[in-house]
This record gives structure tokens, sequence and C-alpha cells, in this order.
């Protein structure tokens, strides 16, 4: 077999023409059973969770203060942008993969690969982030009913006194691998359900909760300064961005040219809605230096001598926020199997259930890796280390939707990005902006893993992937 040149072997592209084609022939796929409906609920379902039930009173008690609104709006500007952008992409390329395979087919192998392996990272973390985020509220129900559970078990190290492990976060990430390796059918009915009744806990957070707002609590808007807003924006980018791993799920949808981009843009809006309705209660009902960074709308609707409802909530956020979790590990395990499917990984990991048609090793891998960081890591450094992959992610989707426009405007696109390269255009800056709020130690650590990726990728991916054995 020829060795390929080195500049040809990083830059090689999947033939966009024929990649349902070939991946027909290479090998394993995945069952074509999700609707509409079912793809839009598990954009909601990734979209809404950790952002209002967790991330909200953590960026409003120490970054933002009531400006936590002006934090989502900004992170979901820039989310529309790159929104829009995969909208094209995933009614163009309607595979498994979401951004590893549209930079693939455009911007090369290399490229491909840098977004996938930095999403195989990424994708786990949210999912111990959500985990943890779950977590804080189940303490939160349990001291509620006058039980007290070991301190051991109760978070990570360093987060409290005899913290040894957050146990009831590592199990639950072990949960949602054991429901995603039932068969998406079934785990998407799951979606779907949980959905909804999350929705409906957001709404009666924001239909009861807006009684109790207290208009001076809004002052002052930027206690922390605007910075601080700009700050939490780039913390919270994660809890806007679901519809990129709900993307991953293309290869699974009944109709995805025509549903995936509507599914996409459907997400996005109905949970900024309800993500900017729900910051202003909860910035409106309690002064941001008391609201509770773990469990700010219980401990909020407590304040206000709704102890009742307070408990209520704290279920409906256990229960909704399941669905973050379903969503990102069905993002990761879908990358990784199209890595793998590709020979940019060992195909063994690309293996498929006989009857199930889903991933199973790589599921429960993932399963594993999450629940050990959200067990050992605590909330703050995990988000953190999600946030840089995502938003390196959109800059490669819409870089890469700008240089397909231009090079190739003769497909056939079923969603077109409007204001073209302006909406893009804005993707990328905002992203890159973004980046630059994080901390030096995500930068470390992400540099660490992208090292990691190059040994294995001139090691091994380099000469194994399908276009290279061709």
């Amino acid at each position: 077999m020829a060795r390929p040149r080195a500049g040809e072997g990083i830059l090689r592209r999947k033939p966009i023409e024929h990649i349902e084609e070939t991946e027909a022939a290479e090998g394993p796929r995945l069952e074509r059973t999700l609707g509409l409906g079912q793809l839009t609920a598990i954009g909601v379902g990734g979209i809404i969770g950790a952002g209002i039930f967790t991330l909200a009173g953590t960026v409003a008690n120490g970054t933002a203060g009531p400006a936590v609104v002006v934090s989502f709006l900004i992170a979901g500007v820039a989310s529309a942008a790159a929104a829009l952008s995969y909208a094209e992409f995933a009614g163009l390329i309607p595979k498994a993969g979401s951004a590893y395979t549209y930079g693939y087919a455009v911007l090369g192998e290399f490229a491909g690969w840098f977004i996938g392996w930095d999403l195989l990272l990424e994708y786990t973390a949210i999912v111990a982030v959500v985990a943890i985020g779950i977590s804080g509220y189940f303490s939160f129900l349990v001291n509620a009913m006058g039980a007290d559970l070991p301190a051991w078990m109760l978070g990570a190290p360093g987060t409290g006194e005899g913290h040894r492990i957050d146990l009831f976060a590592a199990l639950l990430c072990l949960l949602i691998a054991f429901l995603l390796n039932l068969g998406i059918k079934n785990a998407a009915r799951f979606e779907t359900v949980v959905v909804v009744l999350k929705v409906l806990v957001v709404l009666l957070v924001i239909g009861v909760g807006v009684f109790h707002i207290n208009t001076a609590n809004y002052h002052p808007f930027f206690p922390y300064g605007v910075g601080g807003a700009f700050t939490g924006a780039a913390t919270v980018f994660f809890a806007v961005f679901g519809y990129d791993a709900m993307s991953t799920a293309a290869e699974e949808s009944k109709d995805a040219q025509r549903h995936m981009p509507k599914a996409i843009i459907y997400s996005l809006v109905i949970s900024m809605v309800l993500y900017v309705a729900a910051c202003l209660v909860l910035t409106g009902m309690q002064n941001y230096r008391d609201i509770d960074p773990e469990s700010g709308f219980s401990t909020a609707f407590e304040s206000v001598g709704l102890g009742g409802l307070a408990d209520v909530i704290a279920v409906g956020a256990i229960i909704g926020i399941l669905t973050v979790m379903f969503t990102f590990m069905l993002g990761v395990t879908r990358v990784w199997f199209s890595m793998s499917r590709d020979g940019l990984l060992p195909r063994w990991f690309a293996k498929t259930h006989p009857t199930r048609h889903v991933p199973t090793r790589v599921t429960w891998i993932v399963g594993v890796a999450s629940a050990a960081i959200a067990g050992f890591l605590p909330i703050g450094e995990a988000a953190e280390l999600t946030n840089i992959g995502i938003l390196l992610a959109f800059v490669v989707v819409c870089t890469a939707v700008i240089v397909l426009r231009y090079r190739r405007p003769d497909l056939p696109r079923s969603f077109r990005t409007p204001w073209m390269p302006v909406v893009p255009g804005l993707g990328v800056v905002f992203s890159l902006w973004l980046i630059t709020f994080l901390q030096w130690q995500t930068w470390v650590r992400f540099a660490v893993w992208f090292v990691v990726g190059l040994v294995i990728y001139f090691a091994y991916s380099y000469r194994h992937s399908e276009l290279a054995r061709r």
C-alpha cells in the first residue's frame, strides 16, 4: 500500500457526495428512527438543564450578579451564529459525528481529527459537570427531608470537609450509559417524556417566581463590572449549545436533511426564551450574594416561604438535568463511533450491538470516564474544561461553512445560513473572544489533551484512516 505524502495526508477530505455510499460499505451503521419532535426534544434536553438549575446560580453569585441574564444573552448570540452554520451542515451532511464530520469533509483530515479529539474530552466533561449539578440538588432534597448522608460521598475532594467522592454524580453517569445502551428508539422516548416534564418545571418556576420578584435585588445590576458579565458568558456558554451534540444524531434521523436544521433552530429559540425569563426571576427573588451556587432556585423559593415548591423544583431539576447528560453522552459516543468507523481510532470501538444498533463499547467507556470526572473534580474546574473545546468546534464549523459555500455553491442545501459570510463570521469572532475569558489552567489542560491527540494521530490515525488505506 502506497504511503501518502504528508501534505496530501493531513489535508485529504471525505468526498461529500459519496459519504453516504462509502460509509454504507465501510462497516456498522446506525438505525434511523428519530422524527422532528424527538430531535427537538433531544436539543432542548441538551440545552436546558445545568444552565438554569445550577450555573445560573453559580455565575450570579460569584461572577456576574443580576447581569447573569446578560451573560446568557451574549452566549446565546454567539451560539445562534454557530447554530445557523450547524443547521446548513446538518441538512447537507446528515451523518453521525457533527463538527468532526463537517471539518473532515471541508477542511481536511487533520482539522477533522483535531475537532473530533477535542469533542471526546469536552462532551465527556459536560456529562460530568451536569451530574455534579444534579448532585447538588439531590443533597438539598435529602437535607430538606431531614436526612443526613455521610460527608465522604457528598462531593469531590476539596469541595467540603470530609468529602472524598461525589458518589451520586458518578452513579448518574453510569445510569445514562445504561439507558443509551437500551437502543436509540427507547432512549429517545425516555428523553422526550423527561424533557416535557423539565419544561413544565421551568414554566412553574417562572410563573410562580415572577410574583415574588423584588426589583431592589437588581441593583447594582453589574456588581462585578461589565467584564463580569462577559466572564460569566464564557462560563455558561456550554449551557446554550446542546444542539451541537444533538446534531451528532443525524444518522439516526428519519429525514435528517429536512428535520435536523429545523430541530437545531427550534431547540435554541425555545431554550433561550426560558433561560432569560428564569434568570430574571432568580436574581429578582433573591439578592445575588445570597443565591446558593449549587441549588439556586430551590433556595430562592425557600427564602420566600415556598419550601414545598422548592422541593418540587429540586426533584424537577434532578429529573430534568438527566436529559442534558443524555444528549451529550449521545454526542460523544457518536463522534467516537464516527472516528473509529473512519479508521482514525481502532475500529473495535465502532462495533455496534447486533439488535439495538448502538455503539455499546464506547458508551460504557464514556460512562465510566465521566463518572470518574464527576466523582473527583469540583464543578468549576470541570465546567471550564468543557468550554474551550466547544468554542473551538464552533470556530471550525463556522469557518467550514464559509469555505464550502464558496468552494461548492452547487451542492444541494436544504437550509442555507443567512447573510453569508457575516453570520458565521460573527460566530468565529464571538467564539474566539469568549475563549480569551477562560482561565489559564483551562488552556494548560487543553494543551496536554491536544499533545496526546497529536501523538495518536501521527502514530496511528494518519496511516490507518480509511482515506489513507485507499
